[in-house]
């Protein structure tokens, strides 16, 4: 395993001020740190991919029970997909992932770890286990900027090997990629200034400007919610961005009432900026997953075995990972965001 290296705490670092150094950053390692985009991009869903209809979508999902267990069985055995990413030469042999680079705590880079500020979070920590695995080098890996509504295009054009971004697995998606198992437990929930009226996901919502990322899970399910008659019949969801973290600060701008996002993204905002709280309990259940291409089905076994591994392993693993990471934010608990003990494999070849 990599030898850790020395992180110092992003203590203090919210508000408007924060969101510019955050936004120099990102231009400032562009270059190293390629932003991926669709091909011939129009306003791509993020979900389907390529113009799939909203409504072939919603048919494929009604046949989906129990999307975190649609995947396959572990397995330590190599396959053409693996062999590829092990046969690349020189500079190119390197797993191709696709994060986040300005999720606090997940994906991101510290602008107090001085030198290059390398990526660093609890998603990064399981690329790098990942790349340790399948290359016998945990830092072998090319990082991808990926919005969060151009993660399935990116998979699909083959622009990376897998994402790792804080991707719940969904039915709708799973029409277009594969899964993992789940890695981390989640819930949509809402986050607000601390002085505002809002309470949490129920009528105190109502009329109120809603920010979400385009192609997420948030947008899906609030739209579904107002379509129902449910919490979210009287909100307004005008308001998309391509990237989650450009939420918090359309919040900061006052340009919306609130952000409904993932729970444990929205605590890590909360903890960015000292302004804004989270509002209730979450109101769904969902999962974080690795997303794979649809016919990788070497790399998502291999993906598989490399998690239960991770997971029992108590020195390096998850747990750690979470209490380096993620204690801060959402409490030293982790009960709450664990995954399925043991995972279910519901995917058959």
């Amino acid at each position: 395993m990599r030898a850790r290296r020395l992180r110092a705490g992003l203590k203090g670092w919210g508000g408007v001020g924060a969101m510019a150094l955050a936004c120099a950053l990102a231009v400032l390692f562009a270059l190293l740190l390629p932003v991926v985009r669709s091909h011939g991009e129009s306003g791509g869903t993020g979900v389907g991919g390529h113009g799939v209809a909203h409504g072939s979508q919603a048919r494929a999902a009604e046949e989906c029970a129990d999307p975190e267990k649609q995947t396959l069985s572990p397995s330590g055995a190599d396959g053409p997909t693996i062999d590829e990413i092990r046969g690349r030469e020189g500079e190119k042999r390197k797993l191709v992932v696709g994060v986040d680079q300005n999720s606090y705590r997940w994906g991101y880079r510290d602008p107090n770890s001085g030198g290059e500020a390398e990526l660093e979070g609890f998603d990064i920590d399981l690329v790098h286990r990942i790349a340790e695995d399948i290359l016998g080098d945990a830092d072998a890996v090319q990082f991808k900027a990926i919005p969060t509504d151009q993660r399935i295009p990116a998979i699909q054009d083959g622009r990376v090997d897998m994402v790792v971004r804080t991707m719940t697995i969904n039915c709708d998606r799973l029409r277009d990629v594969a899964f993992s198992a789940p890695y981390f437990r989640t819930g949509q929930q809402v986050l607000a200034p601390k002085a505002a009226d809002i309470t949490g996901y129920d009528e105190t919502l109502a009329g109120k400007r809603v920010c979400t990322a385009a192609g997420s899970t948030a947008l899906s399910t609030l739209e579904q919610e107002r379509r129902d008659g449910g919490p979210a019949a009287g909100v307004d969801l005008d308001t998309t961005v391509p990237n989650q973290l450009d939420c918090l600060v359309r919040l900061q701008l006052g340009e919306v009432d609130a952000v409904v996002t993932d729970g444990a993204l929205a605590a890590s905002q909360a903890a960015q900026d000292p302004t804004v709280e989270l509002k209730g309990d979450p109101f769904t259940t969902e999962y974080y997953g690795v997303a794979m291409k649809k016919d990788a089905d070497d790399l998502v076994r291999r993906v598989n075995q490399i998690l239960v591994e991770w997971r029992a392993d108590k020195a390096g693993g998850w747990q750690h990972s979470y209490e380096e990471w993620l204690a801060e934010t959402m409490g030293d608990d982790p009960a709450g965001s664990q995954p399925p003990s043991p995972p279910q494999y519901l995917r058959e070849d």
